[in-house]
């Protein structure tokens, strides 16, 4: 495999779970959910995090990382803190408790949407698995 079918094969995932991701009652917002994902995923690796700070680790534009960042305090995955140490920043951490909205996606179940992708669900889904494991990918 090389570099083109790795990230061909990573967008590819990327699509079959965005298509897994429950959308109902979600209604209207000006971020994707892979970009909120993104983003929750940067906040939990550097709790006591900047807007500024995960806009430059990710690449995404501030204003997608505000907006993210505002979904993710609604849905009680983000709290936010002045930092005492210049009181015009804010500092962002992970929540202690699973939110509802998050739990909610973190179980959705993957086979209707691997069903579209592939033949053989069961073979798929252990095979993910085992990539995960190599790839030391924690949930």
């Amino acid at each position: 495999m090389n570099v083109t079918e790795l990230y061909l094969l990573g967008r590819r995932l990327q699509k079959i779970a965005e298509a897994a991701i429950p959308a109902e009652g979600v209604g209207e917002h000006p971020t994707s959910t892979s970009t909120v994902l993104i983003v929750a995923d940067d906040v939990r690796d550097h709790p006591g995090t900047t807007v500024t700070e995960i806009s430059k680790r990710t690449g995404l534009v501030q204003s997608q990382v505000s907006n993210c960042v505002a979904r993710l305090r609604d849905a009680g995955t983000v709290r936010a803190e002045p930092d005492p140490s210049d009181r015009r920043r804010t500092l962002l951490h992970p929540s202690a408790d699973v939110s509802p909205r998050a739990r909610e996606i973190r179980d959705a179940p993957l086979e209707p949407a691997l069903a579209d992708a592939t033949t053989d669900v069961p073979e798929t889904l252990a095979l993910l698995d085992r990539l995960a494991v190599l790839l030391r990918i924690e949930g």
